[in-house]
């Protein structure tokens, strides 16, 4: 996939996070899809490559997938792409096992390869309800 509009942003955000999230498919083979393989994806204190982001799938699967009613909602709020840049503001909600939830809103960052493809992400957090 590579990013040329700002809808690309959108459907990039729902669906790759939809598919990490909930699906069955190998991790490897969704991150492939939207990043080069030398990525950095860096989120508050931590920086994830590939083999991280594989690593974080699986549990965050459990524990998505893992509530009564899994859901996973993206609502986002800007997206733009600029050249080899993008960014987005979007909310993040789901149902998690044993009934707890979570919500934030993300602050997106990146820079793409010349192959379209998504070479860096700096992300930030703000959770927007208390886990319950």
């Amino acid at each position: 996939m590579g990013f040329t509009t700002d809808g690309d942003v959108i459907e990039f955000l729902t669906d790759y996070i939809t598919d990490l999230g909930l699906s069955d498919r190998d991790p490897g083979e969704i991150l492939d899809r939207y990043f080069v393989p030398e990525f950095e994806y860096v989120t508050e204190d931590s920086v994830l490559d590939r083999q991280r982001m594989i690593d974080h799938a699986r549990p965050a699967r459990r524990n998505v997938g893992g509530a009564e009613t899994p859901s996973l909602e993206v609502d986002v709020h800007d997206a733009l792409v600029s050249g080899d840049r993008i960014a987005a503001r979007y909310t993040l909600r789901t149902a998690l096992r044993r009934g707890k939830t979570f919500e934030a809103e993300i602050f997106l960052f990146g820079r793409l390869a010349p192959d379209g493809r998504i070479r860096r992400i700096e992300q930030t957090t703000r959770p927007r309800a208390a886990e319950s």
